[in-house]
């Protein structure tokens, strides 16, 4: 009896001391109907860039690059981790590079999230290292339906998988030992950009025998849990084929591209899966996959298919539970619309990659404000001729001023954002008791550039503070105020322009008549980046 008791407190003993552990290192936590991530055990939001795919191949490459990113108010740099430099020879691991850049990113202030170019970059498999690639026979590549090979490694091979795995176990114990106190290294990101081309689905002879088999019951299992909750589009397939619960691929979704990629879907998360858990078994800090959107006029096999992208996200999550969440990359103008596809189950939002365009520091505060997202992040962050003049840095600032107040309010929903151009120039949010009119800076008839043909995107957050009162921050919108409450009018008390020190307001101009239109709005031209502080009230 004493020893049942003895082991029963050493067990709970353990599991206390795994809590805690786990607690203390970077997690993702949820705060009201959204998600936070927790670093050095306090809300972080990641002001992010993504460096070009061979800028962090060396130190030197990089000298350049490191002030660039704090002039443009970074706390985070994405960067690549490759397998064919850290495991140049098989079982013999050089981390000499992952070490001098996380000695560098601590010397600058700024996280890491490392991108683990191992099995796939953009759907080919580029970064395996020498010895994999020369040694077909023994890490197989995927075939076509001509059984012409592509350099893409074949996800049903178990010795892909198990070289893959243990250079990444590797890797994360070494990030483990050497980082685990600074926190260093926020996330990780398993693969890059997962995807079969030029076909929809391998002919290897290890995928046709996978798919001459009968879908394996975690997936069926899993669809038949969920059921009312898939994503239509994944929904539709499996009714139309009448809900099958048994059956091989084509018995179960019908013969066509749709199951070809179903089916890849599977064997590329089930893949990713085994390699993130693996890797939190031992550093449990979250991970996630990135995906490249595909075009709605292309079919599977012309677009990097099978890839943890909105139509197979039941697939992916029946493929384990490793990974936290799927990420978009954006080179595609829906932003909107593709959101709105990643957060319809109700997952975080983080945007690891976007083009640098002129469009992307707009679109970052929107993602922060509308979708309450743990972080954006340009691709290839260190292509600025003059870092100080940045919009991104502007909106970064604004950001940085504003995160104790987001972090606050993430959740509750007292925060949102605005997304405009001149196609989509107005928006309506609907916050505490009244309703806010936001419209592009240049519909205002007097604006400089109001006939231009083409108005620059604009941008705007607005977080409730206290009863009347508001956050507005951004660039390039003009706002109006409506009660919502019956036969009340609503004014403008008080609108102030101001930053924060050291997490405090400190109003620099209180701003009236002219500033407000005598009390009609608040305002922030287009190329001015403001945070204004404004109290309404209603008048009969």
């Amino acid at each position: 009896m004493v020893n049942i008791l003895r082991n029963k407190f050493l067990l709970i003993a353990l599991l206390t001391m795994q809590f805690a552990f786990c607690q203390n290192i970077t997690h993702l936590q949820k705060k009201g109907n959204k998600t936070q991530l927790i670093v050095n055990q306090k809300p972080f939001l990641i002001r992010g860039g993504e460096l070009g795919n061979s800028s962090a191949t060396s130190m030197e490459s990089m000298e350049t690059i490191w002030p660039k990113l704090t002039d443009m108010n970074l706390n985070t740099v994405l960067t690549p981790v490759y397998w064919e430099l850290i495991e140049p020879e098989e079982e013999k691991f050089d981390f000499k590079l992952v070490d001098d850049l996380i000695l560098r990113a601590r010397k600058e202030n700024l996280k890491l999230v490392f991108l683990w170019f191992g099995s796939w970059k953009n759907s080919m498999s580029s970064h395996a290292p020498a010895w994999v690639k020369l040694n077909q026979k023994k890490y197989p590549r995927v075939k076509d339906d001509q059984n012409k090979s592509h350099e893409i490694l074949t996800p049903f091979s178990e010795y892909n998988l198990q070289a893959d795995l243990n250079a990444f176990k590797k890797l994360m114990n070494h990030i483990k030992d050497f980082d685990q106190k600074e926190q260093t290294v926020i996330m990780i990101q398993v693969e890059n950009e997962i995807g079969m081309l030029p076909t929809a689905r391998d002919y290897h002879p290890l995928a046709n025998e996978a798919f001459s088999k009968e879908v394996p019951k975690e997936l069926l299992q899993y669809i038949q849990k969920n059921k009312e909750k898939l994503v239509p589009e994944f929904y539709e397939i499996w009714k139309k084929n009448g809900f099958k619960t048994s059956g091989n691929w084509a018995e179960v979704f019908g013969k066509g591209l749709h199951t070809d990629e179903i089916f890849m879907a599977w064997y590329f998360s089930k893949f990713t899966n085994q390699i993130a858990k693996a890797g939190k078994d031992i550093y449990p800090i979250p991970m996630f996959v990135n995906a490249a959107l595909n075009a709605p006029e292309k079919k599977p096999g012309q677009y990097p298919s099978a890839g943890p992208l909105p139509h197979l996200m039941d697939v992916w999550k029946a493929g384990g539970n490793a990974v936290d969440f799927l990420a978009p990359d954006f080179y595609n103008p829906s932003f909107k619309q593709w959101n709105d596809l990643f957060t319809r189950q109700g997952d975080p939002l983080f945007i690891p990659e976007h083009r640098f365009d002129e469009t992307a520091p707009f679109k970052g505060l929107y993602a922060i404000g509308h979708y309450e997202a743990i972080g954006f992040s340009p691709f290839s962050i260190e292509s600025v001729a003059d870092a100080k003049k940045e919009p991104l840095g502007k909106i970064y600032d604004l950001v940085q001023q504003l995160t104790p107040t987001i972090e606050a309010s993430k959740g509750q929903g007292k925060m949102d954002g605005v997304l405009l151009d001149k196609e989509n120039n107005a928006q309506i949010i609907k916050m505490g008791d009244y309703e806010f009119t936001f419209k592009h800076d240049y519909t205002l008839n007097w604006s400089d550039g109001a006939k231009a043909e083409v108005w620059p995107m604009s941008s705007a957050i607005i977080i409730e503070i206290a009863k009347d009162e508001f956050y507005i921050a951004g660039s390039g919108i003009v706002v109006t105020f409506k009660s919502l409450k019956e036969n009340l009018n609503a004014g403008i008390l008080k609108t102030d322009q101001g930053k924060f020190e050291n997490e405090k307001w400190k109003t620099i101009r209180h701003f009236n008549g002219d500033q407000t239109h005598q009390g009609r709005h608040l305002r922030i031209s287009v190329g001015d980046y403001e945070i204004q502080k404004i109290k309404l009230y209603t008048y009969d």
